[in-house]
C-alpha cells in the first residue's frame, strides 16, 4: 500500500485525499452543469461565468496583488519565505497584515456581490419585486465595512495585549 501510495504522489503530484477531492469538485461542477443545460438561459450564465473568470484573471487578481504587495512594503512584512539565511518575518507584523486583509477581502466580496445594488443597476425591477429602494445598500456596505475593520482591530489589540 505504501508502495501504491508512493508511486500515486509521484505520478500525480499530491496524495489520494486531494485527488479525491479534485474528482468530487468535478462531479460536482458535472451535476451544475447538467442543471444549468436545461435552463433557457444557459448561454447567458456560461457567458457571465467565462466573463467574471476574465475580469478576475486580467483586472482583479492585479488589483489586489498590487495592493497586497504595498500593504506588505507598508508593514515591512517580506514577500518572499525566509531563506539564504534571511530571518523569518516578525509574527506581529504577519498577525497585523492578516488583521487587514481579512476585513478587506470579506468587504471586497461583498461590493462584488452587491455591485448592481451598490452601482443603483436594476432599480426599478428591484422595486417592482420588493416594493423598497436600493437607496441604503451604499451606507450599508460602508457600515458593514467599518464594523468589519474595527472588530479586526479590537480582536488584533487584543491579540496583542494577551501577548
Amino acid at each position: 500500500m505504501a508502495r501504491w501510495l508512493a508511486r500515486l504522489r509521484a505520478a500525480y503530484g499530491a496524495g489520494p485525499r486531494h485527488l479525491l477531492v479534485l474528482l468530487l469538485c468535478f462531479a460536482v461542477t458535472g451535476w451544475v452543469a447538467l442543471r444549468v443545460s436545461g435552463e433557457a438561459t444557459w448561454g447567458r450564465m456560461l457567458l457571465w461565468f467565462v466573463g467574471a473568470v476574465i475580469v478576475h484573471d486580467l483586472v482583479l487578481f492585479p488589483v489586489y496583488a498590487t495592493a497586497d504587495r504595498a500593504l506588505r512594503g507598508v508593514l515591512g512584512v517580506r514577500t518572499r519565505p525566509a531563506g539564504d539565511g534571511d530571518t523569518a518575518p516578525d509574527p506581529r507584523r504577519l498577525a497585523l497584515l492578516n488583521h487587514v486583509r481579512v476585513p478587506a477581502l470579506a468587504s471586497a466580496l461583498l461590493f462584488l456581490v452587491f455591485l448592481p445594488g451598490l452601482l443603483g443597476w436594476g432599480a426599478d425591477t428591484y422595486r417592482a419585486a420588493t416594493a423598497q429602494e436600493r437607496t441604503p445598500f451604499l451606507l450599508r456596505w460602508l457600515a458593514v465595512t467599518g464594523v468589519l475593520f474595527l472588530l479586526s482591530a479590537l480582536l488584533w489589540l487584543l491579540r496583542r495585549a494577551r501577548r
